[in-house]
């Protein structure tokens, strides 16, 4: 048996997710002996410039019809917004990239996958809230102007964006913004810096997305795994499960 791999996807909220009790990092030990969970994040990174890097970040060499190379590919995540909601006139304006072209761009990211890979389950994740104050503490690069980069106003007009490119394509997708602010303390609770994710943002997006792959039917319950559990194993004679 070949385990299938499952390609996350994404900007630095994915690209940090393989971190200390991270998202992906989670998502790798649950499925630990059932998929390989494949980290594919590009801190900074829009739309735009994903499109651009498409095929050398997915060649065609990984596999033409729902395979990575001889692995079949059971999911991809893609998670893009947060930079593209950068506000035009603001301090991060080279990461911003228009809403229609944000929407247009998600729409060739999810064909590509579903050309390269027809049977994989491609799930679109919305960009997180935005905390703005802690984006005036924490700033990623010079701010003359001393007024957040990023808006939550912004963050949400891009995340509905996004959920209406998911119905568009009839794809799953997580509302990750909405979801985190249904918690009283969200800020403080689920992120680090106003934008990336703490251990306790990082369990909610887990969730999430291991309940969504479970809609689409890839779950522990469903997926073989690849060699005996020593559970299966006869103590009497242990090689026979090998055979």
């Amino acid at each position: 048996m070949t385990r299938p791999k499952i390609y996350l996807f994404g900007d630095s909220i994915t690209e940090n997710s393989f971190g200390v009790a991270g998202w992906g990092a989670s998502l790798a030990n649950h499925f630990c002996r059932t998929a390989d969970v494949v980290l594919r994040g590009y801190a900074g990174y829009n739309t735009r410039w994903a499109l651009k890097v498409l095929d050398r970040i997915f060649p065609e060499s990984q596999g033409g019809d729902g395979g990575a190379g001889n692995a079949p590919v059971a999911a991809v995540t893609v998670c893009f917004g947060a930079n593209d909601a950068c506000l035009p006139d603001r301090c991060s304006a080279f990461e911003h990239v228009p809403l229609d072209e944000y929407k247009q761009n998600l729409r060739s990211i999810v064909s590509f996958f579903k050309k390269r890979w027809p049977t994989t389950h491609v799930l679109l994740i919305t960009p997180p809230p935005i905390d703005e104050d802690a984006r005036l503490r924490f700033p990623y690069v010079e701010n003359p102007q001393g007024l957040p980069e990023r808006t939550n106003e912004a963050s949400g007009e891009y995340a509905r964006a996004c959920i209406a490119v998911a119905g568009e394509c009839e794809i799953p997708v997580i509302d990750i913004w909405t979801k985190m602010q249904q918690f009283p303390d969200w800020k403080k609770d689920y992120l680090s810096d106003g934008l990336h994710l703490t251990q306790g943002g990082a369990q909610v997006f887990f969730e999430e997305v291991i309940r969504k792959l479970r809609d689409g039917g890839l779950c522990l319950e469903s997926m073989p795994v690849d060699l005996p559990l020593i559970s299966d194993i006869d103590h009497n004679d242990p090689m026979k499960a090998f055979l």
